[in-house]
């Protein structure tokens, strides 16, 4: 029994940060200087690959996640948490150490959230921490900015197995430039791009980003506005789902993992960015990084019926700016061709 588990493939492994999140919801934002009486306050599992892992998981997939805690209640607390979501977990552990933790101030009225959190520099993950065997077999590989060094390690490690490496970038971290050279789809925030380019155009700074560093496909999360893409030839534009949000906290980890589900199925590009944001979207509507992993049958629903947001740029903006980024920036890599058949 114990032979088959170790031999079972594997179809995602993450390579990241996990936090232990106190989400604290507030009737408003609070002012300086004032007093105001929170709403709830809970304790959940987070973090930006780990939610990921999750999510994967429970659509069916077979992952394995790699991450460092601390010797304190937070660290036995994902190690349970991952147990009990069933995705196998590779801890390393660090004495006398504590975990991260974050807390997460939720604005009632919105959704909005904004994040406060701790990570000691014990608990960052190391290259000497990585065994390349982790990834034998894979089909995916996950990755953050947060452990440059470590995540380069090891989409490098990928590139050299022929295992396409995606990674949630959202802070321009040092080393981020060394990781994006073995990064086959990075997915960032909407300000990444101009962070790094200097360009704060994101109809400018994603094909310069696919450019430089020889992306397969270069996308950009937007918030409640969905998602846009650039493959070196055009752009696509998903336009998010109207909910009631409660948390956005873990949306993006749950955009990610909608990504790799749908990169995985073979699915067209459009319908990958419309599962992956149907699912961020369900999330916000319950509190915590992992609030509402919502079921497939679920998250197909909202993509095919619910109303959409304002598209972020035109039909005319999107054929301009293609036109001119292709003039730019000709050429499509081959090795972009899809990996996961």
């Amino acid at each position: 029994m114990s032979r088959k588990r170790k031999t079972q493939q594997i179809d995602v492994v993450g390579v990241g940060i996990n936090a232990t999140d106190t989400i604290i919801r507030l009737p408003h934002f609070p002012a300086s200087d004032s007093k105001i009486e929170l709403l709830s306050a809970e304790i959940k599992p987070g973090g930006q690959v780990a939610t990921a892992m999750v999510a994967c998981q429970r659509w069916g997939l077979r992952t394995r996640y790699i991450g460092k805690i601390g010797d304190d209640a937070a660290g036995k607390f994902q190690i349970s948490e991952m147990a009990r979501e069933g995705v196998q977990a590779l801890w390393m552990k660090t004495a006398d150490c504590s975990s991260q933790s974050s807390f997460i101030l939720v604005d009632a009225r919105s959704g909005e959230r904004t994040v406060l959190w701790k990570r000691v520099p014990r608990i960052a993950i190391t290259p000497p921490d990585l065994r390349r065997q982790s990834l034998k077999g894979c089909r995916a590989l996950l990755v953050d900015g947060h452990d440059t060094a470590a995540s380069t390690r090891a989409a490098r490690w990928a590139r050299q197995e022929n295992i396409p490496v995606v990674a949630d970038l959202d802070n321009l971290y040092r080393g981020v430039k060394a990781l994006l050279k073995y990064v086959d789809f990075p997915i960032t925030s909407k300000d990444f791009p101009g962070r790094l380019t200097g360009e704060r155009n994101l109809l400018k700074s994603l094909p310069k980003i696919h450019s430089q560093f020889k992306c397969c496909l270069t996308t950009a999360t937007l918030g409640g506005l969905g998602a846009i893409a650039w493959d070196g030839r055009r752009f696509f534009l998903s336009p998010g789902f109207r909910v009631r949000a409660l948390d956005t906290t873990g949306a993006g980890d749950i955009f990610h993992a909608g990504f790799i589900y749908g990169f995985l199925q073979a699915w067209p590009l459009q319908v990958i960015l419309e599962f992956s944001n149907a699912a961020a979207a369900i999330n916000c509507t319950a509190s915590g990084a992992r609030g509402r992993i919502a079921s497939l049958a679920e998250i197909d629903n909202l993509r095919r019926t619910a109303a959409r947001s304002k598209p972020a740029f035109t039909p005319k903006q999107l054929l301009e700016a293609s036109r001119a980024a292709i003039h730019k920036f000709p050429g499509v890599r081959p090795r972009c061709a899809e990996k996961n058949k």
